[in-house]
């Protein structure tokens, strides 16, 4: 048994040595290998080098646009962005216009506002929070709080703005946010402005947010001290602008009072569209 013991390991070392012999040589080969093909490269001139380049010939990073090309006949609608609109003489219908309301182009709108601008003046631009806070801010917030039957409402000079501060002005890290798939860009920037967790649930879908409630709803009994100091949140949007389609607003507030969250409605695109008056279903 000994011997026998004695010849596998002497095969082993023999298998040992003859593989490390194997890679030396490999090695040695690669080495000199490399040293020769940098070797054969060919050197040229500086003559040779300036006619390689003289005949050289770029090809062109985007293919010629035709003269035809839309992009280089643009064309331009004649008056006012209403229902209808004019190109070249031709009048078509707007499909792509968000005035719901038909502001553009109300003779009664446009008498109001130029007896603003000869009232206020008229500039690039109009932030409140850099101009000033004048009495016809003052005026519209009480009359959006009357209209909406709140106790008050903040006027803000720019749409996107405003979702876009609203939800990190309450929200905040260690927060939870229930959140539509669907919402618009102007949301998504603020919940990343918040630091709070998001919880997508899909869009329209209110079995999927329920789950996901539920699921906080198991955390938050499970550890009790973390569960009062995390505050929920729900975001969505009255019209979701990117599809049109109208959220189910009865079942959100269902959901609000059950489990104690507190809701976000972006109302950009129903204000003044939904419901009887303009308030929307509630």
């Amino acid at each position: 048994m000994f011997a026998t013991l004695l010849g596998i390991f002497g095969e082993a070392s023999t298998l040992h040595y003859a593989l490390e012999t194997f890679l030396i040589a490999a090695v040695t080969f690669l080495y000199f290998r490399r040293r020769e093909v940098k070797d054969s490269r060919v050197k040229l001139t500086e003559k040779q080098k300036d006619e390689l380049i003289a005949e050289w010939k770029p090809e062109p990073l985007v293919p010629d646009t035709p003269q035809d090309h839309p992009v280089l006949n643009p064309r331009f609608i004649d008056g006012k962005m209403t229902k209808y609109v004019k190109i070249e003489g031709k009048e078509y219908l707007n499909m792509v216009t968000s005035n719901f309301l038909g502001f553009v182009g109300e003779q009664r709108i446009e008498d109001v506002a130029k007896k603003t601008i000869f009232k206020y003046g008229v500039g690039s631009c109009g932030p409140r929070g850099f101009y000033g806070t004048v009495d016809v801010h003052l005026d519209l917030e009480k009359e959006l709080a009357q209209f909406f039957g709140c106790e008050e409402a903040v006027l803000y000079s720019y749409g996107f703005a405003t979702i876009a501060s609203a939800i990190p002005a309450y929200a905040k890290r260690g927060d939870v946010i229930f959140v539509d798939k669907g919402v618009n860009f102007a949301i998504q920037k603020g919940l990343q402005a918040s630091r709070a967790r998001v919880e997508w649930f899909e869009h329209n879908d209110m079995e999927d947010l329920e789950r996901l409630l539920e699921l906080q709803a198991e955390k938050d009994k499970r550890d009790s001290v973390k569960a009062g100091k995390t505050r929920r949140f729900m975001v969505v949007e009255g019209i979701y602008a990117n599809s049109g389609e109208i959220c189910p607003l009865q079942k959100l507030m269902e959901f609000k009072w059950q489990h104690k969250v507190r809701i976000f409605i972006d109302e950009s695109y129903s204000f003044g569209v939904l419901g009887k008056t303009g308030r929307g279903k509630l």
